[in-house]
């Protein structure tokens, strides 16, 4: 009878989300530990096939940090921000197109669904400009200078119709966070922008952030006090407050970002937990952090 229950909870959301687009942004552990993803990628084939439509945007930093290191090139950040030279551009394609987005595929595939992999250039399908100088301050002097990260990019459009034949044909969209310019060259992206742009873009129903914490916490030591849901014009307040701090800034703000874009809400869920997509969707109180307007 338990597991009747649990079906019979999961239907009004079967129901609701039928036919909807969920984009999924692959994260932290779900990236790294081979069991991990194998099981978020089933997971995400089960959504398949309980009527709905996920697309996955995967990231890839550590990968690349340690595909360099094997290569003999030292990775540079200035305050956390990857600095992306033509050297360092040709690893990050060579890990997130050619292996990471392979393994999540095969990984789909392997649970019967049918996984596609596409790059931001596959296409054109990810359209971007070159970042401006990005502002940084000086923590002991205070003073602001101006740093050049490389071939790193700002999206400007998503060609949506691609991925649009892609889910209208059953295939679930393998994305990896890389733009092509004006020109034609190869620009790096942060895989949370891209899955928030490209959600808004499909008009999708949810945009689904997998982390390796278990959302946003009133107390980041404390895992049990995690703020369940946030409207997004209190965002600015908890940022305010200290309470929305470092690399979750980021991720909060493309969440509103894609709720002010169309999104009907954005979860920020902990990818550590075993079928934490599932938790997230199919049961009343969820597991993370939802954004909603």
């Amino acid at each position: 009878m338990k597991d009747v229950n649990i079906l019979v909870e999961a239907l009004p959301y079967i129901k609701q989300f039928h036919n909807k687009k969920i984009m999924i942004k692959y994260g932290g552990h779900a990236m790294i530990d081979d069991e991990a993803m194998a099981s978020t990628s089933r997971d995400t084939v089960l959504l398949k096939y309980v009527g709905m439509k996920p697309l996955v945007v995967h990231g890839g930093g550590p990968e690349i940090s340690r595909s360099m290191d094997k290569l003999g090139k030292e990775p540079k950040f200035i305050k956390g921000l990857r600095v992306t030279d033509e050297e360092t551009m040709e690893i990050v394609k060579m890990v997130l197109v050619g292996k990471i987005s392979t393994n999540i595929v095969s990984q789909i595939n392997l649970h019967g669904g049918k996984g596609i992999g596409v790059s931001g250039k596959d296409s054109q399908l990810i359209h971007a400009i070159k970042k401006p100088l990005h502002k940084i301050k000086d923590d002991k002097t205070g003073i602001e200078e101006e740093v050049d990260l490389g071939l790193v990019g700002e999206i400007t459009c998503v060609n949506d119709s691609l991925l649009e034949m892609f889910t209208n044909n059953d295939y679930i969209p393998v994305i990896s966070p890389i733009g092509i310019s004006e020109g034609g060259n190869t620009l790096n992206l942060n895989a949370d922008t891209a899955a928030g742009e490209i959600a808004k873009e499909i008009s999708a129903e949810k945009l689904i952030i997998l982390t390796d914490v278990p959302g946003v916490l009133h107390n980041p030591n404390d895992p049990d006090s995690l703020i369940k849901k946030i409207k997004v014009d209190e965002i600015d307040d908890l940022i305010e407050k200290g309470i929305i701090t470092g690399g979750m800034i980021p991720k909060i703000e493309t969440c509103a970002k894609a709720i002010e874009g169309g999104v009907k809400s954005a979860h920020i869920i902990d990818g550590r937990l075993k079928h934490a997509l599932l938790l997230e969707i199919f049961t009343k109180d969820g597991i993370g952090t939802m954004i909603y307007k």
